[in-house]
């Protein structure tokens, strides 16, 4: 592999890796805040490429579709949390099988609105073209997937470490207990975080769905790679789930360069020794007994 095909795989493990943060930030927060293990992530990403479609072919708009799908699904987000999972705090396994089942659930509903043919989103026609690198073609696209992936990173970041909000949020992963003592009503911020996870993954979706489609099942393999992430970045962090998410990226991709029929594996091995040196991540705190 010569120096520009290096880059070129760099570049796709770095889009790859930002499209994962936008998925695995919010599983992290929400784990990590609210301790709910919710198995329906995925789906919202899945959901979001799928309604994104269904807005792109109803205006032609790319980010209406980017932002209408965002929105439908933070509101779905919300639905799911005040009715459904906010009477399941501290009960881990009704969690696990009350969020499978809407994951399995949400599927029946794309198969029976969309079918099960695998779907593509097209490509803005501003970002359809390719740019030289090295004599090497690189799709403009992801070079966009790249920039937005690092504005969302760096707001999201500002918003957790230069608000108050933020400040409550910080406070609530570490000790949610003192957050309730100070009269703070942690449940309207249990719903915000769900939404804002929701909301991500699903915007996430639409992001990638250039590339990766919308197809029956994509919500379990997107959510095996979140799930990567949180292990590997540590629980509750964005900075975990950032560099979490690069890494993995990164592994991905050059796994299926040169390892290709063992790609997968290459994630697994890493988690193995993430959890073996570092079991709380790689920037999660370790747990004081």
């Amino acid at each position: 592999m010569d120096s520009a095909q290096i880059i070129i795989q760099a570049l796709n493990g770095l889009s790859y890796g930002l499209l994962l943060f936008l998925l695995a930030t919010g599983l992290s927060l929400i784990f990590g805040l609210m301790g709910v293990i919710n198995l329906a992530h995925g789906s919202f990403y899945m959901l979001g490429a799928y309604v994104g479609l269904a807005i792109i072919n109803l205006t032609g708009n790319f980010v209406l579709a980017l932002l209408g799908a965002a929105l439908i699904l933070a509101f779905v987000g919300i639905l799911v949390e005040r009715f459904f999972i906010q009477r399941l705090y501290k009960r881990e396994l009704d969690q696990v099988l009350l969020t499978f089942g809407f994951a399995y659930i949400f599927m029946d509903v794309a198969k029976w609105i969309w079918g099960g043919t695998p779907r593509s989103l097209p490509k803005p026609p501003f970002l359809n073209s390719s740019l030289n690198i090295l004599g090497e073609a690189f799709p403009v696209y992801r070079i966009a997937m790249i920039i937005i992936g690092l504005f969302v990173a760096l707001a999201l970041w500002l918003f957790l470490e230069r608000t108050r909000v933020g400040a409550v949020i910080r406070a609530g992963v570490d000790d949610q207990e003192m957050v309730k003592a100070m009269g703070i009503n942690i449940k309207i911020f249990f719903t915000g975080i769900f939404a804002l996870g929701a909301f991500l993954a699903a915007f996430g979706g639409v992001i990638g769905g250039p590339i990766m489609g919308a197809y029956l099942g994509l919500d379990f393999n997107i959510l095996v790679l979140a799930l990567a992430v949180v292990v590997v970045g540590g629980l509750g962090t964005l900075k975990g789930a950032f560099w979490g998410s690069i890494l993995i990226g990164f592994i991905e991709t050059f796994g299926k360069v040169f390892f290709i029929n063992f790609a997968i594996v290459t994630i697994y091995i890493a988690m193995a020794l993430i959890l073996i040196f570092k079991p709380a991540g790689l920037l999660g705190k370790e747990e004081s007994y």
